[in-house]
């Protein structure tokens, strides 16, 4: 509707220039004013064709007519995605034209005496007049122009990062469910370590309590005595591991709809990491582990080749929870079975092996162990989230054997 009001508007202008162009030209009135309604008009089209508009402006210059055709032609031909040569041509010619005319005009005017001034005014006047219906519309062209393309160029760039930023926060959600998933198991393999073993003895023990209390009684009191220390033990483990994720995961009270994904994940990862370093158990602690198998009646054999040292604390406890878990599943799968623990310290890696020969008939447990069969699972994990190598499976002879080797660095 603005271009069709400025058509109308052009057009009007170039059919009341037309009268006396036609007067001057010799030729009915009617014709100049068909003609400058017409060439107005073109203006309609300044969007699409504005290399035309400037043409025709140039064109009827020399009519006098068309100077809002020509105004609003050359703007719409600066801001135009066009090059800048074909700009500065046609902003040229209108220049040249629109001198040219008004040089000629002004000195007709002085030779009839319309004007009594000096010489220097008829250049004057041709510059003033040709620069300042050329180089406004053109400067103000150019300016709104290279607007629009930094507007638009910023529009695209804020829908990119929009999108970018999109797929970053369903990345995040993706890793903060990926973190969740991985603590959720981490930490569950931590309390199968903990309260596994601890109950698995303290259910040996049991059973051993009452297959004695009425033949030796002291052995009873010996064995409700176990049973007491392996249940404090389990419990002051399962506080500690409870009270590190309690911590870790209360240090700063904020409602639940507004923790970022990504906050949840590193809480988890550094509750779990703290659990890992601070309160794991140590290499240290693996005779006093086999002496607790060998109280429940369990016939161990540990031998250590290679000269002890320390390890990262990861390390340590990856090798503890590997020879613990292998004790509990000897506990209950194979009771009375004769195990052997080898512990090897090497160059660049540290490697276990626990092995137990196969259990008689007589000695088949009374405890009657539940399996959840995440054991060896989880002692799969853990080996190979430090690099190392994990082998589980029967031997030749009927028993069980479970070997893992574990990078030191």
């Amino acid at each position: 509707m603005f271009d069709v009001s400025l058509g109308v508007v052009s057009a009007l202008e170039c059919g009341l220039e037309g009268i006396p162009f036609a007067r001057d030209a010799g030729v009915p009135v009617a014709a100049g004013v068909v003609f400058g309604v017409l060439a107005g008009a073109v203006l309609v089209v300044r969007r699409r064709w504005p290399i035309a508009v400037v043409l025709v402006s140039v064109a009827i210059t020399p009519a006098q007519m068309g100077f809002l055709l020509g105004i609003v032609g050359l703007y719409t031909l600066a801001a135009a995605e066009l090059p800048r040569r074909i700009i500065a041509s046609l902003a040229g010619m209108s220049l040249v034209g629109t001198l040219i005319v008004t040089f000629v005009k002004t000195r007709q005017d002085m030779v009839r005496g319309d004007l009594d001034l000096g010489d220097w005014f008829v250049p004057f006047a041709a510059i003033t007049m040709s620069l300042g219906f050329t180089a406004p519309p053109v400067l103000l062209g150019l300016y709104v122009g290279a607007r629009r393309r930094l507007m638009e160029s910023l529009r695209e760039r804020a829908d990119s990062l929009e999108r970018e930023l999109q797929l970053l926060a369903e990345r995040a959600e993706e890793r903060a469910e990926w973190a969740r998933n991985e603590e959720r198991t981490r930490i569950a393999r931590e309390m199968h370590d903990v309260v596994a073993h601890r109950v698995s003895l303290m259910v040996v023990h049991a059973a051993a309590l009452q297959a004695v209390a009425r033949k030796d009684p002291e052995k009873a009191v010996r064995n409700a005595a176990l049973v007491g220390d392996m249940g404090r033990q389990a419990l002051t483990e399962l506080r500690e591991m409870l009270g590190v994720l309690r911590s870790g995961g209360n240090e700063r009270r904020v409602p639940a709809a507004s923790v970022p994904l990504a906050a949840v994940g590193a809480a988890a990862a550094a509750a779990a990491s703290r659990v890992a370093d601070d309160e794991g158990p140590s290499l240290a602690e693996i005779e006093e582990l086999v002496g607790q198998s060998a109280a429940a009646g369990m016939v161990v054999d540990l031998s250590v080749e290679g000269n002890p040292r320390s390890y990262a604390p990861e390390v340590e406890q990856t090798a503890y929870r590997v020879v613990q878990e292998a004790l509990t599943n000897v506990h209950k799968h194979a009771a009375g079975a004769k195990t052997y623990v080898r512990l090897a310290h090497r160059v660049s890696e540290i490697a276990m092996q626990v092995e137990n020969e196969p259990p008689g008939e007589e000695a088949a447990s009374s405890a009657r162990l539940p399996s959840g069969g995440n054991g060896l699972v989880g002692m799969k994990e853990r080996v190979a989230a430090l690099g190392g190598v994990f082998v589980s499976g029967p031997t030749d002879a009927g028993g069980f054997r479970v070997s893992a080797v574990i990078p030191s660095s």
